[in-house]
C-alpha cells in the first residue's frame, strides 16, 4: 500500500512585490492530520506563502501540491474548493451581520435564504459538538469577545469543507484561557484527521501545539525539524541566524521624580458605560510601571483617556504636577507620546507612505515644516534614518505602511513616538503580533528609554511581557486596580489570580 500523499506540497514558490522578493524559492511538505508550525521573523515571508496557498496572491513561479494534484489557485475560491481554509490575523468578518449570517455569506442557497440558513444551522450544531466551537449564532459580530470571533472564523472555514486549516497569528488577540481553549479546538481537529498549518512568533506555544515546524528568514526556507527535537533558543537562532537574548538585562530601576499622577480617573467607553472606575497610581521618571489585566478591563480606555483621546468622566491628570488639557496635541506639546494598542485603527495611515506616518502627530515640528510647504526631502531623510536604526525592513520610505509586516509596521510607529525624547512614553500591547528578534529589539528599547530617566507606562496582556519589564505592576480587573506589587513580589500565579478576581 503506497503511503498517503502529504497535505501540502510548495514546491519552489517565488513571489514579488516589485522589487521586493517576499518569498525565495520556497519548498515545504505538510504532513495529514498533523500540525505544522510556520516560525520567522516579521517579514521573513511566513504569511505571505500562506496568502499564495490560499489564493489570496498570485505566485510569480512554482507549484503548489494538495494530495498530490497541482492546484491552479486563482482565487481563494479555488483553495476552499480544494479543502483549504484560512484564519487570517485581522478577523475578515461583517460586524453588522450574526454569526449564522457571517457563515452563510456566499453559500446562502438562492434566492430564499430559509433553507440556506436552516442547513447552515444543523450543520453548526454538528461541528459545534464535535470540536467544542461554541459560538451563539444570533447575536451581531459586533457584540461578540476576541476569542468567540476567532472560534466564528473557523467555522466558517469547516462549514466550507476545510480539511486544511492554516491559522495566521491566531493568539495574537486570545487571553491564556482563550488560547487553552483553541488549542484544545485544534488538537481536536487534528485528531479527527484534519491538517492545521499554524503561523506564530511565540515560540512556547509552537513547542506545546505542533508535530513539525518549517523555519523561514529572509524569504526562504532555513530548517524543517521535528517539534520533539527542538527547542525554543534553537529555533530563535534559526529565524534570526544568531543566538537572540529572551530576557534583555537591565539594572535596578532608580526612580525620580513624579512624572504622571492619576488621582480617581473614571473613563466611559463609546456605549457609555463606565470602564475606568476611579483608580489612582503614579509613574516616577526611570521607572516602567505596567499595567495587567486580562483584555477588556479597562486598560485600553485608561490608555486613551491618558493619551488625550478619550475624555475622563471624572477625576484628574497631572503630569509633572500640572493638571493636563488640550487632548492629545496638547499632549504632544507636554512631551507625551504614546503607542497605541492597535497599530492599524489607530497608529498608522496604512495607505500612507512610510516617510508620512513619521509625521502623524508631528506634522509642525521646525525640523521639516517650513513656512509654507513641508520639507519633503527632510522627512524622507529622517525616515530613513530611523529605519536604519530601528531595523525596519525594507528599507523603503516611499512604501505604503500597509505592506509593511505587522513587526516593522510596530517598529515605524515606535521609531515615531521614541525618537521625539518624550518624559512620558505610553505604549500599550509594544509587541503583539510580532517575531521574537523584534521582540529583544522593541524591549531593549523601552529599557534604554527608562535608563534615560524616562517615566513609561506599559499596558500588555502578555504576562511575559510584564515581568520582563517592569519595575512596579498594577493590576487590572473590572475598571479597578486590584493589585499595585513592586517586580520582585510578582510572579505569573499571582497575577494570573489577580487579573481574573480570584485574588486581591
Amino acid at each position: 500500500m503506497e503511503p498517503a500523499a502529504p497535505a501540502l506540497e510548495v514546491c519552489s514558490v517565488n513571489k514579488w512585490f516589485g522589487r521586493n522578493q517576499a518569498n525565495r524559492d520556497v519548498t515545504l511538505t505538510v504532513a495529514g492530520a498533523t500540525i505544522h508550525g510556520i516560525v520567522g521573523e516579521n517579514g521573513a515571508g511566513k504569511s505571505t506563502i500562506m496568502n499564495v496557498v490560499y489564493g489570496t496572491l498570485p505566485a510569480d513561479s512554482g507549484e503548489i501540491r494538495v494530495k498530490g494534484r497541482r492546484l491552479a489557485c486563482r482565487s481563494p475560491r479555488d483553495a476552499i474548493a480544494a479543502g483549504i481554509g484560512m484564519v487570517h490575523q485581522h478577523f475578515m468578518l461583517v460586524e453588522t451581520f450574526t454569526a449564522l449570517e457571517t457563515l452563510v455569506l456566499g453559500a446562502e442557497g438562492g434566492v430564499r435564504l430559509e433553507g440556506g440558513l436552516a442547513r447552515a444551522r444543523a450543520e453548526l450544531a454538528r461541528l459545534s459538538g464535535a470540536y467544542g466551537l461554541e459560538v451563539p449564532l444570533d447575536i451581531p459580530v459586533a457584540d461578540m469577545a476576541v476569542g468567540t470571533r476567532q472560534r466564528l472564523e473557523i467555522l466558517k472555514a469547516l462549514v466550507r469543507g476545510a480539511e486544511l486549516l492554516i491559522l495566521d497569528e491566531p493568539t495574537a488577540v486570545l487571553t491564556p484561557q482563550e488560547t487553552a481553549h483553541l488549542f484544545r479546538i485544534l488538537r481536536a481537529l487534528r485528531d479527527q484527521g484534519r491538517t492545521v498549518i499554524v503561523i506564530s512568533h511565540k515560540l512556547r506555544e509552537i513547542m506545546a501545539l505542533t508535530d513539525r515546524v518549517t523555519v523561514m528568514r529572509g524569504g526562504a526556507v532555513v530548517a524543517e525539524v521535528a517539534t520533539a527535537d527542538t527547542s525554543p533558543d534553537h529555533l530563535a537562532e534559526l529565524m534570526v541566524g544568531r543566538r537572540v537574548q529572551t530576557a534583555v538585562a537591565r539594572a535596578p530601576a532608580r526612580p525620580g521624580a513624579s512624572v504622571l499622577a492619576v488621582d480617581g480617573l473614571q473613563v466611559r467607553d463609546d456605549s457609555g458605560a463606565l470602564r475606568v472606575k476611579g483608580v489612582d497610581f503614579g509613574v516616577r521618571a526611570g521607572e516602567i510601571v505596567g499595567v495587567a489585566g486580562v483584555s477588556g478591563n479597562g486598560q485600553g480606555e485608561l490608555l486613551e483617556a491618558l493619551a488625550g483621546m478619550r475624555p475622563a468622566a471624572g477625576g484628574t491628570i497631572r503630569l509633572h504636577g500640572k493638571e493636563i488639557a488640550g487632548g492629545a496635541g496638547g499632549l504632544r506639546r507636554a512631551r507625551v507620546a504614546h503607542v497605541p494598542e492597535d497599530r492599524l485603527r489607530v497608529g498608522l495611515v496604512t495607505g500612507f507612505a512610510a516617510w508620512e506616518n513619521g509625521l502623524l502627530g508631528y506634522h509642525d515640528d521646525a525640523a521639516y515644516n517650513g513656512r509654507i510647504l513641508l520639507h519633503r526631502r527632510a522627512a524622507v531623510a529622517l525616515c530613513r534614518a530611523r529605519m536604519e536604526a530601528y531595523d525596519i525592513r525594507p528599507r523603503d520610505a516611499g512604501l505604503r505602511a500597509g505592506s509593511f509586516s505587522g513587526g516593522n509596521q510596530q517598529k515605524l510607529v515606535l521609531a515615531r513616538e521614541i525618537e521625539h525624547d518624550p518624559d512620558l512614553l505610553l505604549v500599550g500591547q509594544p509587541t503583539r503580533g510580532v517575531d521574537i528578534g523584534a521582540i529583544e529589539f522593541i524591549h531593549r528599547r523601552l529599557i534604554e528609554l527608562r535608563e534615560r530617566g524616562k517615566a513609561v507606562l506599559l499596558v500588555s496582556t502578555e504576562l511575559d511581557e510584564i515581568l520582563a519589564l517592569a519595575d512596579r505592576i498594577l493590576v487590572m480587573f473590572d475598571g479597578r486596580l486590584v493589585g499595585d506589587l513592586a517586580a520582585g513580589e510578582a510572579d505569573e500565579r499571582r497575577l494570573g489570580l489577580m487579573m481574573t478576581g480570584a485574588a486581591a
